[in-house]
């Protein structure tokens, strides 16, 4: 719930999700998604794309209303600067297999390359930004780099839930400057489960909250116990 609660206040994007969007809205414009391919890797290969899977119904819905899409994703914990190791690579070459079309992966997620390729893409082309996290800058939402990140694009579309909690600049800084910010099926998903399993599930309820990092969870367990 607490998840939703600060969705719903801090994120604009969540009031309404890409099936809102007119066909107009969409049709060769340049569209920012940010996905969550954040997978397991044992060194170069995936182990589990579950996320990259997850991340393909909104890029193959905005492809076929001719949008031109730009993938965007942070992978691992970069420490300083880019990493070989956090490379996405893996990740556009699996995202390529499952769209049945190349997915060039850019070198770096802000500055002119960007917005080269992007620039020179077409309808529905598909392009991976390199990991956002290679910039200490991500997760500080700095606005100069927010407004970097953000330059080449139309609107925004967050389909990453397992970083929506989060206030970074290609979550939640991004969603200020690109109008429409709607959220992607996937996200748009787990918020309807969420709400629907809080606000009209039967008491008693027990919840069963996973993750690595205790500290992230207390304030989601403090609401579900209110």
């Amino acid at each position: 719930h607490h998840l939703l609660i600060v969705s719903q206040e801090k994120m604009p994007y969540t009031k309404k999700s890409i099936k809102d969007l007119a066909d107009e809205e969409l049709k060769g414009k340049k569209v920012l998604v940010r996905c969550d391919v954040n997978v397991p890797l044992d060194g170069k290969t995936i182990t589990d794309d579950t996320r990259i899977r997850s991340s393909i119904p909104t890029i193959d819905f905005l492809k076929s209303k001719g949008a031109i899409v730009t993938v965007c994703s942070h992978l691992g914990r970069p420490k300083d600067g880019p990493e070989d190791k956090f490379s996405l690579a893996s990740c556009a070459i699996r995202m390529g297999e499952l769209l049945g079309q190349d997915v060039p992966l850019v070198s770096d997620c802000i500055g002119d390359e960007v917005t080269k390729i992007v620039g020179e893409a077409k309808e529905g082309d598909v392009i991976m930004l390199e990991n956002t996290r290679f910039y200490k800058e991500e997760t500080k939402n700095e606005p100069e780099f927010v407004a970097k990140l953000a330059a080449p694009f139309d609107l925004f579309v967050n389909d990453a839930f397992g970083s929506a909690h989060r206030a970074h600049a290609s979550t939640e800084g991004v969603a200020k400057p690109l109008s429409p910010s709607v959220s992607g099926f996937l996200l748009a998903k787990e918020l309807e489960y969420l709400d629907g399993a809080v606000a009209k599930g039967e008491k008693p309820m027990a919840a069963i909250v996973g993750g690595s990092k205790v500290s992230s969870k207390i304030t989601v367990l403090e609401a579900l116990l209110d």
